[in-house]
């Protein structure tokens, strides 16, 4: 199994390389004990510093203060991933978001098929976005006590619902191919050749046709259905004020705390030692 190697980079001014590392930790974290083993996948994630220190083969995830609406996951001129994450209190949430979709299909046209959620379609293709359906912070959880994105299993595509089966990590997706409040699903239907989607955004389940895809240079799936979907909380970050987000603050402090008694604990054990 090859290893896939990322590098989280933050192009914002100012921001602490503390935030960065934590992250990251939580990330890789996240990667090996909760991801990998159930997407099949191996993958490293570092922090570093700048750009030009990313190695080569790395794909980097770039905090960047601004995204204008191109936030996710995008090819490059080699037709490369890598990802842009906006900065904001909940930018953690987001770098989760993005990095597993980037593990789950880094080159954003996987499709799986599957009985269509519309009563009207048949069998159809699925774009597997690991996170969509249940992206709002709400169904979200910690590692390290920092804030990352549930996200779903290969058997939110099974035909029937198991009640023995796990649908998402978190367990917030209860049978195969639910949408929750906040998220939302896409697929294609080869009658019509469109993409639609079920949205959860409003006041329940909507559905919504996107039109044909027209495939463009350096444009994936992905990219394309991102462009046309608003991401509330994800792309610009949720408010301070948000209950998720306050819980998720207040236990990283508490870590920060026994983090930092930690350290000093080595330091003076270092300094004795350094003595003798």
């Amino acid at each position: 199994m090859l290893t896939i190697n990322l590098a989280l980079v933050s192009e914002v001014e100012g921001h602490d390389p503390s935030d960065v590392s934590r992250v990251a930790a939580a990330l890789q974290r996240q990667a090996t004990r909760d991801f990998g083993p159930v997407w099949g996948v191996r993958a490293t994630v570092d922090a570093l510093p700048r750009l030009e220190d990313v190695p080569i083969g790395y794909w980097p995830m770039m905090v960047v203060p601004d995204v204008q609406g191109a936030a996710g996951v995008h090819l490059d001129q080699d037709g490369q991933p890598f990802a842009l994450i906006e900065i904001s209190d909940s930018w953690s949430l987001t770098a989760s978001h993005e990095m597993l979709e980037m593990l789950a299909d880094p080159f954003g046209n996987r499709l799986v098929p599957g009985l269509s959620l519309h009563p009207d379609q048949g069998r159809v293709e699925y774009l597997v976005e690991v996170c969509d359906p249940s992206e709002a912070a709400e169904f979200g959880y910690t590692v390290n006590d920092i804030l990352v994105s549930d996200f779903y299993t290969p058997r939110f595509f099974d035909p029937a619902e198991d009640t023995q089966a796990r649908y998402s990590f978190t367990g917030a997706i209860s049978k195969p191919r639910e949408v929750l409040p906040g998220g939302y699903v896409s697929w294609h239907d080869p009658v019509t050749n469109h993409w639609w989607q079920q949205t959860w955004f409003r006041s329940g389940p909507e559905f919504r046709d996107l039109g044909v895809f027209e495939a463009a240079a350096q444009r994936s799936l992905r990219s394309w259905i991102d462009g046309s979907t608003d991401h509330p909380g994800i792309d610009a970050g949720l408010e301070k004020s948000d209950a998720t987000l306050v819980a998720a603050v207040k236990a990283g402090r508490q870590t920060q705390q026994a983090a930092a008694a930690k350290a000093e604990s080595w330091r003076v054990q270092m300094d004795q030692m350094m003595a003798a």
